[in-house]
């Protein structure tokens, strides 16, 4: 802190490259109108508990309220001298008001009101976070919908071999799931951090008769925090937020790696807008899925953010280390990514032109319906595994003659096995064989049918 801030012990001015070094403002001013709406309900309560008179409390709240005016228009100048968001507010608070604006810190440090600003922000961040999730939910749950009826079918895959079919509608939902599960996780995250630190002071509370609970509720908070060490010295509420939003955009790489793959001439599944897609600066040809490969890139810069903040708390002591100023940029950042990607994916999904014939012609080559015929057999009394390998020996015979299941005649899989009956050629026919995937969760018409229905009502 410099000697003009602080005064008293410290002879000399801090080293510029110190100072700069120090120096917090760039990217914690973020923080700003949080910070002003924490002080406006810190003055609020010392007026309640008497020790701020009305007079004083009006002067600060309208000094406060002029400042963030100020920062709302871009008027307001930030000096690297004062070192952080809350310096450089109450300094100016006391530039309009005079030597009152001095007392708003009366029972409160800079880390408590950190750790508060933090929470305050990352409370309305996650919220916002958490409806634009709610928006990229609805669109799966629309493209669901709109390829069931008539049903498109894709190749579904295991181990990036063709494995079983599975209906587009089919898929659209298990990315639904799955994102719905990442926005459980930054609710519980949401929900946890909701505590205030106000009034835990620097590290062992204050001597003033201050009401920790009024300011808790002023701002919203669901209780003040217990244990004022905990309070100033601990960001597992960030680093929380951030594992989430971790697995959150390695969700959406996934995705993101499906549109790079299926948009791509060797599948042919599907092509890309030209508002998300970018050409070659030499090969005309070309249309890239570079929007897609940017989320897929960004799943390692927000994984970058949750690692950069755990190394920071780790080995961390008790209570507030200047360390903890380490928190802000990995938080600002992977917020920003996340919320950016889920907007773009939201804004580009119902874009995608899927091409039914390529899809279905690679959902029925590759013997992806042989598990099938190992099924029907299993129906009429062979035990699974000799029907496995029944199954495999047909899939031989048809690699050594050039042929699909569906190109085989009964009597050669009657050569195979007895019991192989005229209704089994069925089963090599994919329109037949997606409504056998009846069971809870499949991908038959009729089950994914109900899974849209459930989805649906969850989005009400």
């Amino acid at each position: 802190m410099s000697q003009r801030t602080w005064g008293g012990r410290f002879s000399e001015a801090p080293h510029r490259l110190a100072q700069e070094f120090n120096a917090s403002w760039s990217f914690d001013q973020r923080l700003a109108l949080v910070d002003i709406e924490g002080s406006l309900a810190h003055a609020a309560m010392l007026a309640h508990q008497g020790i701020l008179g009305p007079e004083e409390e009006a002067q600060i709240r309208q000094g406060l309220l002029e400042v963030r005016q100020e920062i709302l228009e871009g008027r307001f100048e930030w000096r690297e001298a004062l070192e952080d968001v809350h310096m450089n507010i109450e300094t100016r608070l006391i530039e309009r008001i005079g030597p009152v604006g001095g007392k708003l810190h009366t029972a409160r440090s800079r880390n408590d009101q950190v750790a508060t600003d933090l929470r305050l922000w990352l409370r309305g961040e996650l919220s916002s976070i958490l409806a634009e999730l709610g928006v990229l939910r609805r669109v799966l749950v629309q493209e669901a919908g709109r390829f069931l009826e008539p049903p498109l079918i894709l190749p579904g895959y295991t181990h990036t071999q063709r494995a079983m079919p599975v209906l587009l509608s089919h898929w659209f939902l298990a990315y639904y799931e799955m994102i719905s599960r990442d926005a459980g996780r930054l609710q519980d995250a949401l929900d946890r951090l909701n505590e205030s630190p106000l009034g835990a002071a620097a590290l062992a509370g204050t001597g003033f008769p201050i009401d920790r609970h009024l300011t808790a509720q002023t701002l919203g908070f669901t209780r003040p925090m217990r244990n004022s060490l905990d309070a100033v010295g601990s960001r597992d509420f960030a680093l929380e937020a951030l594992a989430a939003l971790a697995i959150a955009q390695l969700t959406l790489s996934r995705l993101a790696e499906e549109i790079v793959l299926y948009s791509s001439f060797e599948f042919g599944f599907l092509t890309l807008p030209d508002a998300f897609s970018t050409g070659s600066s030499i090969m005309p040809q070309k249309k890239n899925a570079d929007h897609a490969e940017l989320i897929r890139g960004k799943a390692g810069r927000v994984l970058g953010s949750f690692v950069a903040l755990a190394t920071v708390l780790k080995g961390l002591p008790l209570a507030y280390n200047k360390d903890l100023q380490e928190d802000k940029e990995p938080l600002f950042d992977a917020c920003d990514t996340y919320r950016a990607s889920v907007k773009l994916l939201a804004a580009m999904l119902p874009g995608l032109q899927w091409h039914p014939e390529p899809m279905a012609k690679a959902a029925e080559s590759g013997f992806s319906l042989a598990t099938e015929l190992a099924d029907y057999l299993a129906e009429k009394g062979v035990p699974f595994r000799e029907a496995h390998h029944v199954v495999g020996r047909v899939v031989r015979h048809c690699l050594e003659q050039g042929k699909e299941l569906r190109d085989l005649s009964l009597s050669e899989l009657q050569g195979f096995h007895p019991a192989y009956q005229a209704d089994a050629l069925e089963l090599t026919r994919l329109e037949t064989a997606i409504h056998r995937r009846r069971s809870y969760g499949g991908t038959a018409p009729e089950a994914v049918q109900e899974a849209l229905k459930a989805a649906k009502k969850e989005l009400v």
